[in-house]
């Protein structure tokens, strides 16, 4: 997605960029400085202005530009610099967050994202602001049949709990905090405000004593709402699909009910040859039990490939969007890096390329190049093909087709995984043909269900608590690998000596992981003979993928 937004330059470099965008942004942060003496006031070019209104300002700014935000520019839009100023002090951060809560549009596709972006670049806020936020459910706010309002506090509940895990996380949640989110998730409640109250729920439990607060609450309660909500999974009502995949997720990972069965225990994969993997994946994505639809509700940007590589031939599979927001999806390659933290994923390297059809570009090496299709929105089918044998690479939307790419393979031929990255609040489903396809491609192709093969165990995509617990019973023989635990470490690298690798892992190696130094030789270090076998360099690299 280009350059984090969110990450500043330090002033050194700023000092070294004394032109265009760079010089005009730093000299808007040092004015800002200055003017920013009086907590309720703001001096601007114009005139003299509330600081209610200017920070109103700023929002509507981020929210106009954050769509148009294609290059890798290396500062922020002067509108976040400001706001980061503005809310280094307690007022300032607390009028942003009541500016987020009257601005950002409920309909806007980026709405969420933008408030998850403005909270998390801002500065730490003190205990005070944090219980003027939980203060903020009384109805003295005016919260009572203000969609817009509610749905924007959700999510700034939701980014709080993540950003101040911990003690800050547990002062926020008290107990009417609490029963206003657990109301919120009642049939009558509007969608929207249903949707963020469940992720923000999510959200404090990852603080544990929120957890357990939460979980006695909701036993105390005849039957617990995520039950009723998880009905809606497959709902054909996309923002309902949501809430029932966020229900399902949370109450296989974080709030269980006695007597109900995990989603991977009832979800049938006898068919499934392909999905997405759960073993090559950034840390916070969340992906269904069948492995074939994906959400991400953090503020980094998370990114995820299939299981199935292509080596040849043309493929084809497509996706359906369940959110219009921004994702990348595309293809990529084992050499493609995941850098969620930093806002880069498919397309933000020569590995891969990816389709955007919110900001509508195509990503490649981390440069846009716009297309001429549509904005995505709820419903679309995102078509994407890979054609080896003709080096191109095409996208549909809902049937309307691009140019054939073919900057990428100026970079590689072969070794291609459908890949996808999703900023916040973002969600779809992938078809690798055990579907029909909606709008298949006028030539031969091959799909990745009728090729794949998985094992059973590969289709079992357990809840994050259930595989962590089973990772601690596992125990490691003192003579495995160092690098997958797996197998026996029978390697010596030259020069360094290093050693504690297994022939499989040496294979992969370029470079020493503890020394960083060049790897010239591999020795074959046979405990079962007097014999060693070297390697040449040569010989390995023959045989690395």
């Amino acid at each position: 997605m280009g350059s984090c937004l969110c990450k500043d330059k330090n002033e050194s470099e700023e000092d070294n960029n004394d032109t265009g965008v760079g010089r005009t942004q730093r000299h808007s942060r040092g004015s800002l400085r200055n003017s920013y003496r009086n907590p309720e006031v703001l001096q601007t070019n114009d005139t003299l202005k509330t600081l209610s209104d200017t920070v109103d300002k700023l929002v509507r700014e981020t929210l106009d530009v954050i769509s148009t935000m294609i290059d890798n520019e290396p500062n922020p839009p002067s509108s976040i610099l400001m706001l980061h100023i503005i809310t280094e002090k307690p007022a300032g951060w607390t009028e942003l967050v009541r500016s987020l809560m009257r601005v950002v549009p409920v309909e806007h596709p980026m709405g969420p994202s933008v408030i998850a972006l403005l909270l998390d670049d801002s500065p730490l806020p003190t205990k005070e602001s944090v219980l003027k936020v939980g203060e903020m459910v009384a109805p003295k706010y005016g919260l009572k049949n203000n969609l817009r309002k509610e749905r924007n506090l959700c999510v700034i509940l939701g980014c709080l709990a993540e950003k101040l895990a911990g003690p800050s996380s547990i002062a926020l949640l008290n107990n009417s905090m609490l029963k206003y989110l657990i109301s919120n998730l009642n049939e009558d409640i509007d969608p929207n405000v249903k949707l963020l109250s469940l992720i923000a729920l999510e959200k404090f439990a990852q603080t544990s004593e929120n957890k357990v607060t939460i979980q006695k609450t909701l036993q105390e309660m005849k039957q617990s709402p995520f039950l009723a909500l998880e009905e809606h999974v497959s709902s054909p009502n996309f923002l309902m699909r949501q809430i029932g995949f966020c229900a399902c997720w949370c109450l296989d990972n974080y709030f269980p009910v006695s007597g109900r069965q995990y989603s991977y225990e009832t979800t049938n994969v006898s068919n499934i040859n392909a999905m997405l993997n759960t073993k090559d994946v950034s840390e916070y994505l969340k992906i269904s039990p069948d492995g074939l639809e994906a959400r991400c509700d953090a503020y980094t940007f998370e990114s995820v490939r299939c299981t199935f590589q292509i080596t040849k031939g043309c493929w084809y599979y497509e996706v359906l969007l369940i959110t219009p927001g921004v994702m990348q999806i595309g293809w990529a390659t084992k050499e493609s890096s995941f850098l969620s933290d930093d806002g880069y994923g498919i397309g933000d390297d020569k590995y891969s390329i990816g389709f955007d059809g919110c900001r509508r570009i195509i990503w490649h090496n981390a440069k846009s190049i716009p297309h001429s299709l549509p904005t995505w929105k709820s419903g679309s089918i995102l078509g994407c093909l890979l054609d080896l044998d003709k080096q191109e690479v095409i996208f549909t939307l809902d049937g309307e087709s691009t140019d054939p790419y073919r900057h990428i393979f100026n970079n590689v031929k072969e070794g291609f995984f459908a890949a996808a990255s999703f900023m916040s609040f973002q969600q779809c489903r992938f078809n690798f043909g055990l579907e029909p396809f909606r709008y298949p491609p006028q030539r031969a192709f091959h799909n990745f269900n009728e090729s794949g093969k998985l094992s059973s165990s590969d289709k079992i995509i357990l809840p994050r608590h259930i595989y962590l617990d089973m990772l601690r019973k596992v125990s490691v023989r003192d003579d495995s690998c160092t690098l997958c635990f797996d197998k026996k470490a029978t390697m010596r690298l030259e020069p360094c000596a290093h050693r504690g690798f297994c022939v499989t892992c040496t294979e992969q190696l370029k470079f020493c992981p503890m020394c960083r130094s060049d790897i010239r030789t591999k020795v074959q270090e046979c405990t079962d003979s007097p014999v060693n076998v070297e390697v040449s360099e040569a010989e390995v690299m023959s045989t690395e993928t």
